[in-house]
């Protein structure tokens, strides 16, 4: 008996520690700030976008390098998190403790993304993904700013974004993006056990 407790114990940590890994998908994200978006375009520092779904447990961690690179670069950049809201949700149902996490960090503008479009118009399809800007609306970064889903540390993308806004440049230009769908069916309901 404590031969298959034992098997199914590694079986599912085996299991997690592979789901963490997967990054989500992300589309060709556009390389000139969109046109229609609503959303706008600091034209004196670079602009920041997040594209969050309210229930993904992944983005606390994304939402926790964002405060950290903020921390060290606040006044080099204007950030705006853009928080989904589906079609037909309850009122409120997008201002759960990500939203209120992110409204809490200094220098960042929270959105409401009623029905996707916003991040459809950027091509994000996942949870976390950021996109830089310069002023001109040319796109400098794209990625995920945490190195796992969920995990918080070091990485490779807050690494980018942070030479970039310190130095005007960064070899990393694309890194993977770890979070919940922002568009799978059960992903639009909330459910937190979303597919990448």
């Amino acid at each position: 008996m404590l031969m298959l407790w034992s098997g199914v114990v590694v079986g599912g940590t085996i299991q997690l520690a592979r789901y963490s890994n997967i990054p989500g998908h992300d589309g060709p994200s556009p390389i000139a700030w969109p046109a229609d978006s609503q959303i706008p375009l600091d034209v004196k520092l670079p602009t920041l976008v997040m594209f969050v779904h309210p229930h993904c447990p992944c983005t606390r961690a994304s939402l926790g390098e964002l405060e950290l690179l903020m921390a060290q670069v606040q006044g080099r950049v204007s950030v705006r998190v853009v928080v989904l809201k589906p079609v037909g949700t309850a009122t409120n149902w997008e201002k759960t403790d990500l939203w209120r996490t992110a409204s809490s960090i200094p220098g960042v503008t929270v959105y409401v993304d009623n029905a996707g479009v916003e991040a459809r118009r950027f091509h994000s399809e996942t949870s976390g993904q950021t996109l830089l800007y310069d002023r001109s609306g040319d796109l400098q970064f794209h990625g995920g700013i945490t190195s796992s889903r969920g995990h918080a540390g070091d990485n490779p993308g807050r690494s980018a974004l942070q030479d970039w806004l310190r130095e005007g440049h960064s070899n990393q230009v694309k890194t993977p993006v770890f979070g919940c769908s922002l568009f799978e069916t059960n992903c639009q309901q909330g459910e937190v056990a979303c597919r990448p």
